[in-house]
């Protein structure tokens, strides 16, 4: 009998453990972090290309200082807030990080009448390619805050569901991570565009 006892009691212990989310925890939060990895990888793409983009409007349209200048604030401020993985337990420093990464994007919209304004710059190769890159980036962006987004949903689910919640909260101490949210109030709405 004691033989049998000290057979059961391991295996016990071993599907107790497994069940409990032991290895599905950190696996699934290293997947939302390697998620937010891809996430700042590609705002630093869109950090790289902004002094391209600068330069280039800036041979052609001198006078509009106070858009170029406004890009280049905004980037600068953007590069300014750093978020580590830990901080993404942190409602407050992801919406600031956010909300300085939006800034740029604004910033950026404000290049589009210039494009309008100066129509050599619009037929510059380097400019619609820099443009494009700065379109392909943003779209990346997106793609890359849904990644993570799914990543972070998948981990909060784990740690909140039986049984894995035991192991998430026993051992591990585990917090919910925070997703990205829209940050503009108006973001919402719809752009109007009149031509």
């Amino acid at each position: 009998m004691s033989r049998l006892l000290r057979l059961l009691v391991p295996i016990t212990m071993t599907l107790a453990l497994g069940a409990c989310g032991v290895n599905t925890i950190p696996t699934k939060e290293e997947a939302a972090k390697a998620a937010w990895a891809q996430v700042e990888n590609q705002y630093q793409r869109r950090a790289d290309l902004i002094p391209n983009l600068v330069s280039t409007v800036q041979g052609y349209a001198k006078q509009e200082k106070d858009v170029l200048v406004g890009v280049t604030q905004a980037r600068a401020s953007a590069n300014a807030i750093h978020l580590s993985t830990d901080d993404l337990k942190d409602p407050a420093k992801v919406a600031a990080y956010e909300e300085a990464q939006n800034h740029v994007s604004a910033s950026l919209t404000a290049l589009r009448p210039l494009q309008e304004a100066y129509p050599d710059l619009k037929s510059n190769a380097n400019f619609m390619a820099l443009q494009s890159q700065l379109e392909g980036t943003e779209n990346r962006i997106t793609i890359a805050r849904q990644d993570y987004n799914t990543s972070v949903q998948d981990y909060n689910t784990t740690i909140r569901t039986f049984p894995a919640m035991i192991g998430a909260k026993v051992i591990y101490g585990a917090k919910p991570l925070v997703p990205f949210k829209a940050t503009t109030a108006n973001a919402q709405v719809a752009p109007t565009v009149k031509f």
